[in-house]
């Protein structure tokens, strides 16, 4: 909608955790926890199928609170049959704790996740103020074998004006598929490029790996992403 032309590079896979004792174990225990924390669309949905796997249906949740982080994690868990009790103002785990509606001493959080990397904040800044928090693996996010041959091509033939990152993982992934596929100097394939990133812990993955970040939204959503890159191509073409 916007006239750009996207140039696809994946850079996660998602697929089932290493094991799905923590999140079957959580399932069977749903009446003791307080709030269930869903922190993203793959988290939603890996949990839910799971639930539905062990032989449950979304009644199981009906003594739970949930709290979620971003639109479109709450759009997702909307299509699946349930309405969030609460949405922070902001779309970053840190908005999430700061604005939680009720304290949380006393309480046990289930939170489903992604095994490996993660929000680790949640957990610290909920547990400082007197909650268990339960964390599960639901799912694993993992790096692709090797990069997309036309997104290889399109940055060594200077067709790219643009890369984006809506996740810090997709950063480092990013920087491995990059180092694999243009070699040792892949970071002077993106010196006409600019980096575009959805938030601050992205932001911060950019300049730790590629040395900065040229676009970042006020709004951390991939339509403030959208926006934004959108404002940066109108200043730089006038």
């Amino acid at each position: 909608a916007q006239g750009a032309t996207v140039v696809d590079l994946p850079a996660l896979e998602m697929r089932s955790p290493s094991s799905w004792a923590g999140l079957d174990g959580a399932i069977a225990a749903l009446p003791t926890f307080s709030w269930l924390i869903l922190s993203s669309a793959n988290a939603v949905n890996f949990f839910i199928d799971r639930l539905l796997e062990q032989g449950k249906d979304l009644r199981a949740l009906s003594g739970l609170k949930i709290a979620v982080v971003g639109r479109k994690t709450a759009a997702v868990l909307k299509k699946r049959g349930l309405a969030p009790d609460f949405i922070p103002p902001d779309f970053v785990a840190d908005s999430l704790v700061d604005h939680f509606p009720e304290a949380v001493a006393g309480q046990r959080l289930l939170f489903p996740r992604v095994e490996s990397g993660g929000r680790e904040v949640l957990v610290q800044e909920f547990t400082a103020a007197g909650a268990e928090v339960v964390e599960v693996a639901a799912y694993e996010s993992g790096c692709p074998e090797f990069a997309d041959p036309n997104a290889l091509a399109a940055l060594k033939n200077g067709r790219v004006d643009v890369i984006t990152f809506a996740s810090s993982k997709t950063v480092v992934h990013t920087a491995q598929l990059l180092e694999q596929g243009l070699g040792s100097q892949w970071r002077s394939r993106l010196d006409s490029v600019a980096i575009a990133s959805i938030g601050p812990k992205t932001s911060d993955s950019c300049r730790e790996l590629l040395g900065r970040v040229d676009i970042e939204p006020a709004e951390y959503t991939l339509d403030g992403l959208t926006e934004a890159i959108a404002a940066w191509a109108s200043a730089s073409s006038g």
